[in-house]
């Protein structure tokens, strides 16, 4: 059983940083697209970052880039997410997702999703 557990979430003021991690677990596949995504309330979810393994691929949305970086560590099957920079408007709740199925990354149509984590910024 494939299960994805983000942690790391949590309240900051605006220009602090949060880095959150993805466990993925029961899911064999290192070299597929592993992304993050988040949804502020009342909108609909938007795909943050992606990494794809072999060969090492990383892409972003506009609005974080600059600020925010997507790395993994194999070996601990773990996705991270460091954000720096933080801006009211990144605040919503972040899921991380794993294999895509089809279609442009962004699209979010992954198979695996987790739970998410919250991220909340105050100006």
């Amino acid at each position: 059983q494939v299960q994805l557990v983000e942690s790391g979430g949590g309240s900051v003021q605006a220009g602090g940083s949060l880095r959150l991690s993805c466990v993925v677990s029961g899911y064999t596949s290192s070299s597929n697209f592993v992304g993050w995504f988040h949804q502020a309330p009342g909108k609909g979810r938007e795909g943050v970052a992606v990494s794809f393994d072999s060969p090492s691929i990383t892409f972003y949305a506009d609005s974080v880039k600059g600020r925010f970086a997507i790395s993994r560590d194999n070996a601990k099957r773990t996705v991270y997410l460091q954000m720096n920079s933080l801006k009211p408007e990144d605040t919503a709740m972040y899921y991380c997702a794993a294999d895509l199925i089809s279609g442009h990354w962004s699209g979010g149509n992954f198979r695996f999703w987790g739970q998410g984590t919250q991220v909340t910024v105050s100006s």
